[in-house]
């Protein structure tokens, strides 16, 4: 029988895989999985305690619809970041700034955390699974003062660490630190993540593709003949509405995610910094690939604003080639002025 091995205990074990080893990004990391564990308790007893359904009329900073759980995640995730004395500041999709974090104990924090605390709440109601995803910078701002909206705008290859929580009918919990992807699950009989997928490898291809195919006619031909040709291979659509669930199925077995731009969301719908960019290099770490639907790689693009709005492409490494060729083949040439 294999020994368990926890998540604190693999963080530790791992940490001199970390550029600066210094302690400050392991205990960020724990910080993360103590919240997790939090959500999950209120995930899994939500329609108890009367935290199910929208918030009022609210809207976030993204302009979604705001779930009460959405909050309660959103303020556990800070809480949770702020005690620790290891983060400087926070960045939240449902936030419309940066919250900065005062030193702790005269400690001058050299991270700053970037989440989306409950993707795919629009799921919650009905029980199907939702997520928290989460990315981690190391600052480039003064660390003698407090963080800046630019410690956030960083190009994704930037990103020290990078994951996801689902919360399903288990909770696992899948991070990278640029060293390969690993997945731990929680064992709710010791109130730990334990280490279950070790060394995650997307396979090549899948036999899923997943995408809201109720906006086909509003989608550009490219992605139309994408679509088609999905079903011509007989690929299982699956789509979740929920971000984390799709590509957390698409890591383990293999497929392609995409959200394209529409009529309604010309440049995209979801946010770069607090999705794309974090799942892009988890995904990425585990072999796959993660471009947008004009053909650059996620973690190159550098973001202008907190909540700015990507397109994207992301999964096995052979699936998102083919959905490239058909961009090249199939797009229409960007209208030009010049002569």
């Amino acid at each position: 029988m294999n020994r368990i091995v926890t998540l604190d205990e693999f963080i530790i074990h791992r940490q001199k895989d970390f550029p600066y080893a210094s302690g400050e990004l392991t205990g960020l990391l724990r910080d993360i999985g103590v919240a997790a564990k939090i959500v999950n308790r209120e995930v899994n007893k939500a329609g108890l305690v009367n935290i199910l359904g929208v918030e009022g009329n609210a809207e976030n900073a993204s302009g979604d619809t705001v779930q009460k759980l959405d909050i309660y995640a959103n303020e556990k995730l800070i809480d949770c970041l702020k005690n620790s004395g290891e983060c400087c500041g926070i960045a939240s999709e449902e936030n419309e700034d940066i919250i900065q974090i005062p030193a702790v104990e005269s400690k001058n924090a050299k991270y700053v955390v970037a989440f989306d605390p409950l993707d795919g709440s629009s799921n919650i109601d009905v029980n199907v699974s939702v997520g928290t995803i989460f990315g981690i910078y190391r600052r480039i701002s003064d660390p003698e003062g407090p963080c800046t909206v630019d410690d956030f705008l960083q190009k994704g290859v930037k990103l020290v660490a990078a994951g996801y929580v689902i919360y399903g009918t288990s909770t696992i919990l899948v991070y990278t630190t640029g060293r390969g992807v690993n997945g731990f699950t929680l064992d709710p009989s010791i109130g730990e993540f334990c280490l279950s997928h070790r060394d995650i490898k997307i396979p090549d291809r899948g036999n899923y593709y997943s995408v809201n195919q109720g906006y086909y006619l509003k989608f550009d031909v490219e992605m139309r003949r994408y679509i088609d040709y999905c079903s011509d291979l007989n690929l299982r659509l699956r789509y979740i509405g929920s971000m984390v669930s799709d590509i957390h199925r698409s890591l383990l077995q293999g497929g392609i995610f995409l959200y394209p731009n529409t009529r309604k969301y010309p440049k995209g719908k979801l946010r770069l910094i607090y999705e794309c960019n974090p799942l892009a290099f988890v995904v990425e770490q585990a072999g796959g690939k993660a471009i947008t639907c004009q053909l650059e790689r996620i973690l190159d693009l550098e973001p202008k604003e907190l909540h700015e709005r990507s397109t994207i492409v992301i999964g096995s490494p052979v699936m998102v080639d083919e959905m490239k060729n058909f961009i090249e083949r199939y797009s229409v040439p960007a209208y030009s002025t010049q002569e």
